[in-house]
């Protein structure tokens, strides 16, 4: 009695006929891959008999850090000494000006913190922001007011010169003098105990 097979498993045992047998060659010890990381423009060594060097080019930058594997790790040893205080800090932090559910008068620190947080959102709110570049702009325009004004200063005085020389070129041509200006007379002072009372 013959049996027959279902044609995946005819596809299965051809597919597994097929597969490459491995060579002898790869049994044996092949050359020697040394791999070197180099940086920036530097050179590549040569290869040498019965060695393969491979060489991974990275940026210039990257030479003397720490490589990118090791440079972020969730070890406790390699924690900050900043953070560790911060945590030895806030391991007995309860109790009365906690602002936590454990311990009695734990309760009253929370209107503290609410307070500072307030305080904190203040100094980095918009509106802190916007009088900054107030303060800015005004600044800037308060540095540039003291040029337009001799700048304009300068043409006002240009202007009355000019003024000035075509009336005296017009009272030539005509013949009339020119007026000189009176001298102004010097202020009198007045002794206020000399004067006599109102009636």
């Amino acid at each position: 009695m013959t049996r027959l097979l279902a044609p995946s498993m005819v596809a299965i045992a051809a597919s597994i006929a097929l597969l490459p047998a491995p060579a002898a060659a790869q049994d044996q010890a092949g050359d020697k891959v040394n791999t070197v990381i180099i940086y920036g423009d530097d050179e590549c060594p040569p290869s040498v008999a019965g060695e393969i060097v491979v060489c991974a080019r990275m940026d210039e930058s990257e030479r003397f850090r720490i490589p990118e594997p090791l440079r972020e790790s969730s070890s406790p040893s390699n924690q900050s000494w900043a953070q560790r205080v911060k945590s030895y800090e806030t391991v007995g932090a309860f109790g009365p000006m906690s602002c936590t559910p454990v311990g009695g008068g734990g309760q009253t620190g929370c209107t503290a913190q609410f307070i500072e947080a307030a305080y904190a959102a203040k100094r980095e709110g918009t509106d802190v922001r916007f009088s900054q570049l107030i303060a800015d702009q005004r600044a800037e325009r308060l540095a540039t007011l003291d040029a337009e004004a001799a700048e304009t200063q300068a043409r006002v005085e240009q202007a009355e010169q000019e003024y000035m020389e075509r009336q005296r070129r017009e009272q030539d041509a005509a013949g009339t003098p020119v007026p000189e200006a009176a001298p102004t007379a010097a202020p009198r002072t007045v002794d206020p105990l000399a004067i006599p009372p109102s009636p």
